[in-house]
């Protein structure tokens, strides 16, 4: 439960994998994100609502509870009910939010009318403990105008100054994206690897095999490099947040370079 910039603040890591959102919203409170790969194009963000609470749109939300996740995963969420113009405290008119965990329970046993689920994972972890397609209602953020970039590759904006590590990042995202696009083209193998490496005992062969066709849908598109036009639509959609979007100004083009994926996939 920590959230990867913090951990990128304080040293205890030279890269971090991290959303959009959370970056900007870190690189405007004072830390000087720089994304320098983009592996993920689209968003896999999604809220699975139970339609025996009620609900069927975004119109049923005032007066629910809906589960979202923390530690810089809420900023999409925040973004999306300020478009809504839906206050997030609570109350008739607003929606209550109850802090979820990265599992789907508040949804199974009714604490929430919705939660927060990845079209790769979560999702799946609802049906497989037994409610069905038919039971549920889906908003993918992808569907509703409001997604915004996940999984991207983040270092501090002085390390680029050191030649040294530079180096370093060329290769990593080389490796990164080399390993992604195999993934995408071997997705059961990609499943089995982590199986192989899963000391806990708790993955199973089929839902890891799921989420790998799942994120393939994901990468696919993105040979690594930012796509300037994703990282504006981003920008945006965080900007227009009404009253209290997620960032209050545009980061500027500081906020990404090309200086990375360009000696490493060319």
């Amino acid at each position: 439960d920590i959230a990867p910039t913090s951990v990128l603040a304080g040293g205890g890591a030279d890269v971090v994998l991290d959303w959009m959102p959370s970056a900007l919203a870190s690189r405007e409170k004072g830390l000087p994100l720089v994304n320098i790969a983009q592996p993920f194009k689209s968003s896999g963000m999604m809220l699975t609502c139970r339609k025996d609470a009620g609900i069927s749109s975004p119109e049923d939300f005032p007066g629910k509870t809906l589960g979202v996740w923390f530690f810089g995963n809420e900023y999409p969420f925040l973004s999306w009910m300020s478009h809504l113009g839906l206050s997030t405290d609570g109350g008739d008119d607003g929606v209550t939010v109850l802090k979820q965990g990265f599992n789907v329970d508040p949804l199974l046993q009714n604490q929430a009318a919705c939660v927060s689920t990845m079209t790769y994972n979560e999702y799946w972890q609802v049906i497989d403990a037994g409610l069905t397609p038919e039971e549920l209602v889906v908003f993918k953020y992808e569907d509703q105008g409001v997604a915004t970039l996940e999984d991207g590759i983040y270092v501090l904006e002085d390390k680029l100054e050191d030649p040294e590590f530079v180096d370093k990042m060329v290769r990593f995202v080389r490796a990164s994206m080399k390993g992604w696009k195999w993934a995408e083209e071997n997705p059961d193998e990609a499943a089995m690897i982590v199986l192989d490496n899963d000391n806990t005992g708790a993955q199973t062969e089929e839902h890891q095999k799921r989420m790998m066709a799942e994120v393939a849908k994901l990468t696919a598109g993105s040979n690594g490099a930012l796509d300037p036009a994703d990282f504006e639509r981003t920008v945006e959609s965080l900007l227009a947040g009404g009253s209290d979007p997620v960032i209050t100004q545009h980061p500027g083009e500081a906020a990404w370079t090309h200086m990375i994926t360009d000696k490493a996939l060319n």
